[in-house]
């Protein structure tokens, strides 16, 4: 017998049940996964998954990317330099071939390692192993490249980043296929730039130019601000592999479209990063698409 003499279980007796079938859930066995034969395509691995969760997002975004490419809207990827680290440029210089990758936002660590592997086929020095002897980040042929298109590019009146497609091009480099800067400029496929100065390492090279590089990243601030605007009935903007500088770079030139009078509704961002930080979620998926005026996509993995 309980010692709880005053308590007792609450009865079961007058619970309220209904029928399964009249249920509304959330998962069905239309949405299963579906097994796949070793000579199955990647067509039909895609089509296999089950249509739960994650994977709805994913096929939910692919469908305003068909949508804006039909559209002849913007489709703005905003890559940071683990993107091009991790291999996967020749991925987005496929989709931009197909159509899919209308421009390129990039911070600075993109044009030193995108250069690095147009240039001589590798990249991502040993910081650990450099540091100490003040060594990392000195490569002679990175800082120079760049700090050439900067100058180049400011007296010329030019972005960044086409500045940087433009002497890589001219250069003509062994790996100019694996290049998303050489991808981009060769196909006028507008490439912009976003620099912090002192964040890259050829910002301190001897012909480092912060005149120079500066008025090159913030044309291709308004470069990007006249891309973002034209996002307006259908464009679409991912983020994918910044935390910081291009999901802030970002929400300014919105709000830059929107100060000048400009419409700005009914377009699509996602944010692509596995670890889901406060700045993309805030600042691309969020903010920009509040009150109705475009859809957000987060948690694309889980």
């Amino acid at each position: 017998m309980s010692i709880y003499e005053d308590i007792k279980p609450l009865g079961l007796e007058g619970v309220n049940t209904y029928p399964l079938a009249e249920r509304e859930s959330k998962v069905a066995v239309g949405d299963f996964a579906r097994p796949f034969g070793e000579d199955s395509s990647l067509r039909d691995f895609l089509a296999s998954l089950p249509n739960i969760l994650a994977v709805q997002t994913l096929r939910a975004l692919a469908a305003q990317m068909r949508r804006a490419r039909a559209l002849g809207k913007p489709i703005i990827w905003g890559v940071g330099g683990h993107v091009v680290k991790v291999g996967l440029a020749p991925l987005i210089i496929n989709l931009m071939e197909r159509g899919f990758v209308s421009s390129l936002a990039a911070n600075g660590s993109v044009l030193v390692h995108d250069a690095e592997i147009a240039l001589v086929g590798s990249t991502s020095e040993d910081v650990d192993a450099t540091l100490g002897a003040g060594a990392f980040g000195a490569a002679e042929e990175t800082g120079r490249l760049l700090n050439e298109a900067a100058r180049e590019g400011a007296h010329d009146g030019l972005g960044l980043g086409e500045a940087m497609g433009r002497v890589l091009v001219a250069s003509n480099p062994k790996r100019a296929g694996l290049s998303l800067l050489c991808a981009a400029y060769t196909a006028r496929v507008p490439f912009t730039a976003h620099l912090a100065i002192g964040a890259d390492i050829a910002h301190f090279h001897p012909h480092a130019d912060g005149a120079s590089l500066g008025a090159t990243t913030h044309t291709d601030f308004r470069l990007l601000a006249e891309l973002v605007r034209r996002m307006n009935g259908g464009g679409v903007y991912l983020n994918v592999g910044s935390a910081v500088v291009l999901p802030e770079v970002f929400l300014k030139c919105v709000t830059l479209v929107r100060n000048l009078g400009h419409a700005l509704e009914d377009f699509t961002t996602a944010n692509f990063d596995f670890i889901q930080s406060y700045r993309p979620l805030t600042n691309v998926v969020r903010r920009p698409t509040s009150g109705g005026a475009g859809r957000g996509f987060s948690r694309l993995f889980n």
